[in-house]
């Protein structure tokens, strides 16, 4: 698949903003401790524990606040990512995925795109568990899910400079302890690009 960044100015994906805030001074002190984008890649997936595998829901999803909760949504964890490494210079944005919930519906995956060695490439930070397996790799991706078409889920092409609005409303929903996201999440973007 073929990236579509929103924006062509760089500057664009190094951007603090309301959910990543990479001037909180935990967040910048963090980034400048660890090595550089593959050991921040592994971090964010490794060490910030995702909501649905712990059945432990912080609700949070701005980056300072996924930090200080170590646990989050996809969302949370790819705001994380995306603070880090732009705190480190790296651009960075956002992607989502529409994959099938295995209950009949479909949820929105957030994962990032990063632009190194002068490309774009997708990392997806979600966390591993037992038949999910996402590595750090410029090369040939290894996200948490290949969508499958058949299906109906989908890749979006774009590459988000910040979360779409609506979603951020979504996310800002979120109720701390209650179980589960279907309550809240969107199942899908209406995005142009696509």
């Amino acid at each position: 698949m073929m990236l579509q960044p929103e924006t062509e100015g760089l500057a664009d994906y190094l951007v603090a903003d309301d959910v990543i805030d990479h001037q909180h001074p935990e967040l910048r002190r963090l980034a400048a401790d660890l090595a550089g984008p593959e050991e921040t890649f592994r971090y964010v997936r490794d060490q910030v524990s995702h909501s649905a595998d712990v059945g432990t829901y912080s609700g949070a999803y701005r980056a300072s606040e996924v930090l200080a909760a170590r646990n989050a949504i996809c969302h949370g964890k790819a705001h994380l990512l995306a603070a880090l490494l732009r705190a480190r210079g790296v651009p960075t944005g956002l992607c989502y995925q529409r994959l099938d919930d295995d209950a009949g519906g479909f949820v929105l995956h957030a994962l990032n795109a990063v632009h190194l060695d002068g490309r774009w490439a997708r990392l997806d930070a979600r966390g591993n568990r037992e038949g999910v397996d996402a590595q750090y790799d410029l090369e040939r991706e290894r996200l948490a899910w290949p969508v499958r078409p058949e299906l109906g889920e989908r890749d979006y092409p774009v590459v988000f400079a910040a979360p779409p609005a609506p979603l951020v409303e979504a996310l800002g929903q979120a109720v701390a302890g209650r179980v589960g996201y279907g309550y809240y999440l969107p199942s899908d973007l209406p995005v142009s690009g696509d």
